[in-house]
Formats: C-alpha cells, sequence, structure tokens
C-alpha cells in the first residue's frame, strides 16, 4: 500500500516539533528556576540573618564599651538608667544574640565557624572585664575609695584590656561581616547568572518556535484550511440553493476524497432540480433517473411526481366544490356580524342609560359642596357603570357621608348600588349614629338579597366606611363593614378599624352589632374614607399592588394642600403607578379637612 501523508500526520508531525520546542523551555525553565530558589533561600535564611546579627552583636559589643566608660566616669547610683542598661545587655541581650548567632554558624563554612568561636571567647572575657568594673563600683560611696576609681579607670584606658579586647572583637566582627556580605552576593550572582542563561535560552528557543509556527501554519493553510476553505464556501452556497459552475480538483487526501464525493452530490443534486422544476411546472411526464439502486430520495421523487398528477386532478374537482360552499358560508358569516354588532350597540346603549341612572342616585355637587365645604371626592369607576358609590345626607344638623364598595364592579355593582343606595337612605330614617344605620342597612340588604332564597349562601353585599360629623361640635362618629377611616393628625394616621363582617354577610347572625366609634375633631385634622380599589391597583417597575402602606405615606404628605389639590395628587399619583395595565376596580376617596 503506497504511503500517504494525510491530514493526521501532517497535523500530527507539525504539533509534535513544537512540543518537542515546548518540553526543552520548560525543563530548562524548570531546572533554572528551583536551583534560583534554593539559592535565594540560603540568601534569606542564613546570609543575610547572618549579617543581620553579626550587625547586631557588633551594635551589642559597642554599646556595652560606651555604657561601661559611663559607668566608670559618671558617679551614680546603682540604680542609674545607664547602669540598669548595661546589666540588662550582659544578663539578656548577650546571651540571646550568641545563641542566635550560633543557630546561624552552623550553614557557614569552617573557618567563619572557628572565627565566630573565637569571637564569642573573647566577648566572655570582655563582659567578665564588665563585671569586675561593677564590682570595684557598685554604687555612689565605691567612686570616692581611689584605689578603686584607679583600678576601674585603668581597664577602660586607651592601654586597657577593655579597651584592647573591644577593639580585637569589632576588628574580627567587621571581618566576619564582611564574608558574609561577600557570600550573599556570590550568591545573587550565581542566581542572576543563570537568569540571563535562562533568558538568552527562551529567547532563541521563542524565536525558533515563532519560525516553525509560522511555517507549519503556513504549511497548514496550504494543504488543510485552503480547501475546507473551498468545500464551506460550497457548502455555503448550497445552503442557499446555489450550484457551482464547476467540479472541485480533488487530491490524494482525506479532503480529496469529500471532495469527490461533494462533487458526486452536486451533480445528483442539479439533475433532481431539473427535475423538480419540470415537475412543478405541470410536465409530469418528465423522466428522471434515480442515482443508484440505493438512491431513496429519486425513488421518492419519482412517487411524488406520480402522486401530484393524481392530486392534481383530485384538487381541480374539490376546488370547484369548495367554491361554491365558501361563497355560501360567507354569506351566512357577514348576516351574523349584523346581528352581532346590533346587538353590541343595544347593550353598550342600555349600560350607558344605566349609567345615567346610577349618576342620578349620586348627592349633586352642590348639595355635597355645601354640605362638606372643605373636601374632596376621588371617583373613578373601573367600567361604563360602577360598584363603588358615595353618599351624603343631612340630618339633625349633622352631614352624614359614607364611601361604599359593593360586590364586584361593572352592571353587577351598579345593581347592587342602587339597592345598597336605597337601604341606606332607609336606614337613615330610623336611625341616628353609623353603627345603628350599619345594622339597619345590613337587615335592610340581607332581607332584599335573600327573603325568597332558602338556605342560600351567596356572599353578594358592601363593604363601606359611614361616618356623622357634627360641625358645630365637631365630634364625628364612625362605623364601617371592612373600610377602616384614617385620621392624620400631627404628622400621623391613626386608623380607626373596622369590623370584619360585610353588609348583607351575617343575616342568619343577628347578635352581630356593628361598633360605633366616637372621637373629638381638632383644628388642621384630616379625616379620609375610601374602598379597596386605590390600594389594590397594580404598577410599578415591577407590576404589584400600590398598597394601603404606600397609600398612607402619600396621604401624609397632603398636609397643607388645598382639598382639590389633593385630590389631583392622588389621581395622578395612581396614573403615573398604574401606567399602561388596566384598572382592576372601582376607586372611591373621600377626603375632609378639619377648619
Amino acid at each position: 500500500m503506497a504511503f500517504r501523508f494525510t491530514i493526521a500526520k501532517k497535523i500530527g508531525t507539525g504539533f509534535g516539533v513544537l512540543l518537542f520546542f515546548l518540553v526543552i523551555v520548560f525543563y530548562t525553565t524548570y531546572t533554572t528556576l528551583n536551583a534560583s530558589i534554593d539559592i535565594n533561600d540560603k540568601i534569606t535564611d542564613v546570609n543575610s540573618p547572618s549579617v543581620s546579627s553579626l550587625e547586631e552583636l557588633k551594635l551589642l559589643t559597642v554599646r556595652s564599651k560606651m555604657l561601661i566608660f559611663n559607668w566608670v566616669y559618671i558617679q551614680s547610683q546603682s540604680d542609674h538608667p545607664d547602669k540598669q542598661k548595661l546589666t540588662r545587655l550582659i544578663d539578656r541581650k548577650y546571651p540571646y544574640l550568641i545563641k542566635k548567632v550560633e543557630k546561624l554558624s552552623v550553614n557557614w563554612d569552617k573557618a567563619d565557624q572557628d572565627r565566630i568561636k573565637v569571637v564569642f571567647e573573647k566577648l566572655a572575657e570582655l563582659f567578665e572585664m564588665h563585671k569586675e568594673i561593677i564590682m570595684l563600683l557598685p554604687d555612689w560611696d565605691s567612686y570616692d575609695d581611689s584605689q578603686n576609681k584607679f583600678m576601674a579607670t585603668y581597664y577602660i584606658g586607651d592601654d586597657g584590656d577593655v579597651y584592647i579586647k573591644t577593639s580585637e572583637i569589632l576588628f574580627e566582627l567587621d571581618d566576619l561581616i564582611s564574608n558574609q556580605k561577600f557570600h550573599t552576593g556570590n550568591a545573587t550572582e550565581v542566581m542572576q547568572s543563570s537568569f540571563s542563561d535562562l533568558k538568552w535560552l527562551t529567547r532563541w528557543l521563542g524565536i525558533a518556535l515563532v519560525i516553525f509556527g509560522v511555517l507549519v501554519a503556513f504549511y497548514t493553510t496550504r494543504s488543510i484550511v485552503r480547501p475546507v476553505h473551498k468545500l464551506k464556501m460550497i457548502l455555503l452556497s448550497l445552503s442557499k440553493g446555489v450550484f457551482p459552475k464547476k467540479s472541485i480538483k480533488a487530491k490524494s487526501d482525506e479532503i480529496g476524497e469529500m471532495t469527490n464525493a461533494l462533487n458526486r452530490v452536486i451533480s445528483g443534486l442539479d439533475s433532481t432540480k431539473e427535475f423538480a422544476i419540470a415537475v412543478g411546472a405541470g410536465r409530469f411526464d418528465t423522466e428522471y433517473e434515480p442515482l443508484s439502486e440505493e438512491d431513496s430520495l429519486g425513488k421518492t421523487l419519482i412517487k411524488m411526481r406520480d402522486d401530484l398528477a393524481e392530486n392534481e386532478r383530485v384538487l381541480e374537482q374539490k376546488v370547484i366544490e369548495r367554491t361554491a360552499e365558501v361563497v355560501e358560508k360567507q354569506k351566512e358569516v357577514e348576516l351574523q356580524n349584523e346581528k352581532i354588532s346590533e346587538l353590541y350597540e343595544e347593550v353598550t346603549d342600555s349600560i350607558k342609560y344605566a349609567k345615567g341612572l346610577q349618576e342620578a342616585i349620586l348627592p349633586p355637587t352642590e348639595f355635597v359642596e355645601k354640605s362638606m365645604p372643605d373636601s374632596f371626592i376621588l371617583y373613578k369607576p373601573k367600567d361604563i357603570v360602577s360598584g363603588d358609590f358615595y353618599w351624603v345626607e343631612e340630618k339633625n344638623d349633622k352631614v352624614y357621608f359614607a364611601a361604599v364598595d359593593c360586590t364586584g364592579h361593572g352592571v353587577p355593582g351598579a345593581f347592587m348600588s342602587i339597592v345598597g343606595y336605597n337601604a341606606l337612605n332607609e336606614a337613615l330614617r330610623t336611625n341616628d349614629d353609623p353603627g345603628s344605620i350599619l345594622d339597619g342597612l345590613n337587615r335592610g340588604i340581607s332581607k332584599t338579597l335573600h327573603n325568597n332564597a332558602m338556605g342560600s349562601t351567596t356572599k353578594d353585599g358592601m363593604d363601606l366606611a359611614l361616618c356623622c360629623y357634627d360641625k358645630k361640635t365637631k365630634e364625628l362618629q364612625y362605623a364601617g363593614a371592612y373600610n377602616p377611616l384614617y385620621l392624620i393628625r400631627d404628622g400621623e394616621v391613626n386608623q380607626l378599624k373596622a369590623d370584619k363582617f360585610a353588609i348583607g354577610g351575617y343575616f342568619d347572625d343577628p347578635s352581630k352589632k356593628y361598633t360605633n366609634h366616637v372621637i373629638q375633631l381638632q383644628e388642621e385634622d384630616y379625616i379620609y374614607i375610601f374602598s379597596d380599589g386605590y390600594a389594590d391597583q397594580f404598577g410599578g417597575p415591577k407590576g404589584k399592588k400600590f398598597m394601603y402602606k404606600r397609600f398612607r405615606d402619600h396621604l401624609l404628605t397632603l398636609k397643607g394642600r388645598e382639598m382639590n389639590d389633593q385630590k389631583l395628587y392622588l389621581d395622578n399619583t395612581l396614573e403615573d403607578w398604574k401606567g399602561p395595565l388596566e384598572q382592576i376596580d372601582d376607586i372611591l376617596v373621600i377626603g375632609i379637612h378639619v377648619s
């Protein structure tokens, strides 16, 4: 079998050479870094600490010389600070430093180890001399002994033992420090040299890798990428339905085999296209030869041609029949649309008429302004007619007003509002305080809705807040079914809670009575009653409910505004909150300012 330099062999050879160079770079870098780490550890753990400790020992020797001189020449007590410093130096600092240097000297060369031992011996002798001087001049009175003073002065003189011994020790320490610095410098030079060698090797190997990589890329592009790109462009053209004008030359590798296969596919698709054009034009007698016995597509196309010929004949007959049916159905649909349009107009007209009837039960604007001059009513029905309504009446020089929310909204709510309005007027005739009025209202609504429905469990009814206000005494009475009352005074919201049972919802339990709350109002108080539509409206950036807490917070900001401005503010706030969302319920808010 003839040798073929396949794509796999081409790629494997190129990447094998690149990998060889990378292994050399990695191994050299790893070896150099390990050696540098060892050198750096020695500098960090031995050389630098040795230099530092020897210099510290030298400084200790110099300080001891200064302190012993002060001991001799400055007459003082035994507790003098300089004398205490010298004592601590001999007893504490010197032994600690000796141990530290001994531990480091284990890693020195033999000559330096011997020299430091000599330094230790001389230091021991030096501090023995210091101790003798300390014994000669232990306190203030000892300085008056001329013999002791003479002996101590002799020790530290230019020819004295202390002076000579100290000079010898300092000389030895200077020499040792120079040696350790020399060792540190040599280690640093070795490390820098290894890094320079690594830098040189990395640079040249990097250049070699770049050159070889360019060659590999160039060869791969010519032998692999460029043919693959040609195949890709042909396939992209085929995906758009565009056939190439000529065949592609194939090589002897895997890409060449793919090219030959693609040339055969293109030839077959071209003949299939011509056959499909002929069949699509209705030439069902066009001949077509499959590419092989296994050509399922070709066989399917022949069957499709025969089926289409038969289907065309059948469809022509069905089109004639269905056209007649569609014409007949279209006439029926047009007739039904006309009837639906008429019914819609009738229903809409009826609801608009019902709106007029409902608005007729609402108190006139002139009556509201006269009874509650410093007030506002925000009333926004969801539909044409509303399940919410407001009620204002006067009796015995008192103003009665209520915000009522009937079950449902739209037409059902509107019917309930008329029933509630009549029942509320009837309850006012026989009762005076709001609690009793609600009890009477409940009986009236229950009787109206349920007197002919034994065992009925319907929940039709209403929630409301009802107030009775004496403008002379500024006394306010309140009773509520689910709907509370907000009193704003001194920058705070005080809530009078409603009873948790709706009007018309407990007709079978006459023992339940509504609570009548009595409060004494003050000037600059604000009273608000409302239905649940405002707080339940969805909106805002996350499409959530407005909620009662946000409603109370906005009411606190209204202090000092005219009541009509308050109404506009609440309306605009709700519209901004609602945004493009639909209003979900009827909205009613009544506000009164006590002045």
